[in-house]
C-alpha cells in the first residue's frame, strides 16, 4: 500500500454527511479533487473514527465549526483523524509539500476560512477556526483535498519515520489531544520557602494520579500520564473488560516507570485514593468522561494543589457544575480543560510513536473499509469498543476485524490480504 497511483483516478468513494441524523451519512461516488496552485491532493492511507463526530451528527448545522452551512446542498466529507501521502501538489506548495511524502494532519485548524464563505451564517464574520472533516474535507475518503487554511495552519505534520505505520500515524490525532490536556496541568515547586515558586507543565512527577474512564481516550491518558512516573496511577471503570485491558497492557510499562498501577471499579476509586495518598487525596484527575456529577465530585478528590482536568465535554443545557471555591482559596486547586490539539502536539506525538515511548498498537480495537463508517460510529455510541477503530479508504469492502495488540507486520499483512480479495 506503500506505492503510489500510476494514475489519480477521476472518481472516489467518500463519508459524507448530508444533515444532522445518522440516515444521512453516505458513502457516495463524487469526483477526485484537483488542487489549486496553493492547495495539496492527499491519498487517505488510514482514517480513524472519533466519538466527536456523535456530536457533529447530533447538531448538522448548527455545529460550532459548520456554523450554518447548509450540509443538505452542500455534504461535507468526515473524518478529523488521518495518516496520508502526498499525491499532487500546487506549484506555490509543492516544494514544501514533496509527492510520495506521508504525514500525519492537525484537523483543528486555527486560521479563518478562505474558501466558501458564502456557506457559512454571516459569510464567516467572526470565524478565527476551522476543522478538517467538518466544513474542511475529511479522511474518510480515498482522498483528500488539503486546503490553503490548513496549509497556512501547519496542520501537516511529516512523520519522522517510514516505519510509524498507517494506523499509528492516524491515532496521533487522539493522542494528540491527551497530551495538549495533560500539558495543562500546572504544579508550583518551590526548593526552599525562600525561594521562587517555579511552575512545572504536566502531571506531578511521584505524585498520585487519577484516571477516571477507561474507554479508548482514558486508555491513551492512562499510558500517556507515565511519562511523568507518578508513584501510583489509579484508572478507574465501571466495565471490568476495560480495566484487565488497563492491567494487563499497561503493567510493564508502569513497572518501568517505578509506578504502581491500580485499575479499579468506579465505586472502589475514592476509597483506593485516600489509602494510597495517606488520605491527602489526588494531586491530578482527568475526567475522561462525560458525566456531570462525576466532574462535580472529583473536585473534593483532589489534595492540596491538586489539578482536576474536564476532559470529557458535557451537553449543553447539562454542562454548568458547582465549584467549591473555598478548595479553590484555600486548597488552591486548579481545574482545567482542553479542546483538542496543536500542531505542535502531534509533533510530539509522532514522536512518542517513532521512540516507542508510546505503543498505539494496544488502543486500536477494530479495522475495516471504508463502507463500514456507520456500523463503526454505532458501535462508538453504543460503547461496546475497548479502543479506537480505524478504516482504510483504499481497500475493498469488509466486515470489521476485531484486532489487538497491532505491529507495522500486521498492518502490512492484513493490506496486502485485502488487495487480493
Amino acid at each position: 500500500m506503500n506505492h503510489l497511483p500510476s494514475a489519480i483516478p477521476a472518481t472516489m468513494r467518500a463519508v459524507r454527511l448530508h444533515g444532522a441524523g445518522f440516515e444521512n451519512i453516505h458513502v457516495d461516488t463524487v469526483p477526485v479533487p484537483r488542487p489549486n496552485d496553493n492547495q495539496v491532493l492527499v491519498r487517505v492511507d488510514a482514517a480513524g473514527v472519533c466519538s466527536s463526530i456523535l456530536k457533529l451528527v447530533a447538531q448538522g448545522c448548527e455545529h460550532t465549526f459548520i456554523n450554518g452551512w447548509d450540509l443538505g446542498l452542500y455534504p461535507i466529507i468526515l473524518g478529523d483523524e488521518g495518516c496520508v501521502t502526498i499525491v499532487q501538489a500546487g506549484k506555490n506548495v509543492a516544494s514544501k509539500y514533496p509527492v510520495g511524502r506521508r504525514y500525519a494532519t492537525q484537523p483543528a485548524v486555527d486560521h479563518p476560512p478562505v474558501n466558501h464563505r458564502e456557506r457559512y451564517r454571516n459569510n464567516g464574520t467572526g470565524m478565527e477556526k476551522v476543522a478538517i472533516g467538518y466544513s474542511l474535507p475529511g479522511h474518510l475518503a480515498e482522498y483528500m483535498l488539503v486546503t490553503e487554511e490548513a496549509i497556512a495552519a501547519d496542520c501537516l505534520l511529516p512523520l519522522p519515520s517510514d516505519a510509524i505505520p498507517f494506523f499509528a500515524g492516524a491515532l496521533c490525532e487522539p493522542l494528540s489531544c491527551v497530551i495538549s490536556a495533560q500539558d495543562r496541568h500546572i504544579h508550583i515547586h518551590q526548593k526552599l520557602p525562600t525561594a521562587p515558586r517555579i511552575p512545572q507543565l504536566g502531571l506531578l512527577r511521584g505524585g498520585v494520579a487519577v484516571v477516571i474512564g477507561a474507554g479508548p481516550m482514558g486508555q491513551m491518558h492512562a499510558e500517556a500520564a507515565l511519562r511523568f512516573a507518578p508513584r501510583h496511577l489509579v484508572v478507574m471503570d465501571i466495565i471490568e473488560e476495560r480495566l484487565e485491558f488497563v492491567r494487563t497492557g499497561l503493567a510493564e510499562k508502569a513497572r518501568q516507570a517505578g509506578t504502581e498501577l491500580h485499575a479499579v471499579l468506579s465505586a472502589e476509586g475514592l476509597a483506593l485514593i485516600k489509602k494510597v495518598s495517606n488520605g491527602k487525596g489526588a494531586d491530578d484527575i482527568i475526567a475522561a468522561v462525560g458525566i456531570r456529577n462525576v466532574q462535580q465530585e472529583s473536585q473534593q478528590w483532589l489534595a492540596k494543589g491538586g489539578v482536576l482536568n474536564l476532559f470529557g465535554g458535557l451537553k449543553r443545557g447539562e454542562h454548568m457544575i458547582e465549584l467549591d471555591t473555598l478548595r479553590v482559596h484555600y486548597d488552591e486547586i486548579r481545574l482545567c480543560g482542553s479542546s483538542g490539539g496543536s500542531p505542535a502536539d502531534v509533533v510530539e506525538a509522532l514522536r512518542m510513536v517513532a521512540s516507542g515511548e508510546f505503543n498505539p498498537g494496544l488502543h486500536l480495537d477494530m479495522v475495516g473499509s471504508l463502507d463500514q463508517f456507520s456500523k463503526a460510529l454505532e458501535l462508538i455510541k453504543a460503547a461496546t469498543v475497548e479502543g479506537k477503530i480505524v478504516l482504510y479508504p483504499q481497500i475493498p469492502s469488509m466486515d470489521l476485524l476485531r484486532v489487538k495488540a497491532w505491529t507495522r507486520r500486521d498492518e502490512n499483512d492484513f493490506l496486502k490480504s485485502c488487495r487480493k480479495i
